[in-house]
């Protein structure tokens, strides 16, 4: 006579694996609310320490730097325990993302330097975390999710070819890429197409990303834009008739029921 195959670790790994990938319950918006500040604070410990500090300062720096990458490291090694395929979340996207905000910094610990910029790849998680339309135990608005992928997309961009370039360049630019906001400016500039030719790269490398940069710019920021104003627009046409059910106020123009809770509209003639 076979044994019951024991449920309780299969249940504790769908249980746990619906913690990570949800917003619906309170332990899911506990995990992923500290997983979104973590990758803020790990972006401001970039950018800080791109200027000059003092090596106190730089040393608890270093040290919270590394108890975040612990942290992503174990909720990196979390999701693959819990995947019913972990091979298939590795080679997702998404799974690549996790991989590459961590791997370049133990990377590092073998004296790999050059690799240290894509630390700054860790702001693309934020795009793992937006992938629900479930925030916080609500119904986000298609509208708002759009508007919100558009704003995290272009800050996305901006700050990765940021980080990329000041990497580049400072060392052998300092006085053009002091510091992060230098950069920060050049990459706005250059995706844009202005070119005030004020800032520019003398590495090759740097001059290959700023080709880059430019078909970037070209490729992306006025179908982000376009695509933002069409929202806005959407928004500004929209119903401003409340919903009986929820009391939502804002609704597509044509829209019979309540985007939020279903509730049957009572539109005006």
């Amino acid at each position: 006579m076979e044994e019951p195959i024991d449920s309780q670790p299969i249940a504790w790994r769908d249980r746990l694996r619906s913690h990570l990938n949800t917003t619906d319950t309170l332990a899911g918006q506990l995990i992923n609310g500290a997983i979104v500040l973590l990758i803020f604070l790990s972006a401001a410990i970039f950018v800080i320490k791109t200027y000059p500090i003092s090596s106190v300062l730089d040393q608890w720096l270093s040290l919270l730097d590394w108890l975040i990458v612990l942290t992503f490291t174990c909720e990196y090694g979390l999701r693959l325990w819990v995947a019913r395929r972990p091979w298939k979340y590795a080679l997702s996207l998404y799974g690549l993302i996790d991989l590459v905000a961590i791997l370049p910094s133990w990377i590092g610990v073998f004296d790999i330097r050059f690799l240290r910029f894509f630390r700054s790849l860790r702001i693309l998680r934020l795009v793992h975390i937006f992938d629900n339309r479930l925030w916080f135990g609500q119904v986000t608005s298609t509208d708002s999710l759009i508007l919100i992928r558009i704003l995290l997309t272009l800050g996305t961009i901006i700050f990765i070819y940021s980080g990329l370039i000041f990497q580049v360049e400072n060392p052998s630019n300092p006085e053009a890429f002091g510091t992060f906001l230098d950069a920060v400016y050049f990459a706005v500039v250059t995706m844009t197409t202005v070119g005030y030719g004020d800032v520019t790269p003398l590495s090759e490398a740097g001059r290959g990303l700023t080709v880059m940069m430019i078909l970037t710019g070209i490729a992306l920021i006025p179908t982000q834009v376009s695509s933002l104003i069409r929202q806005l627009n959407k928004v500004a046409k929209s119903q401003h008739q409340a919903c009986p059910g929820c009391g939502l106020a804002l609704h597509d123009e044509d829209a019979q029921f309540c985007k939020h809770c279903g509730t049957l509209l009572k539109l005006e003639p």
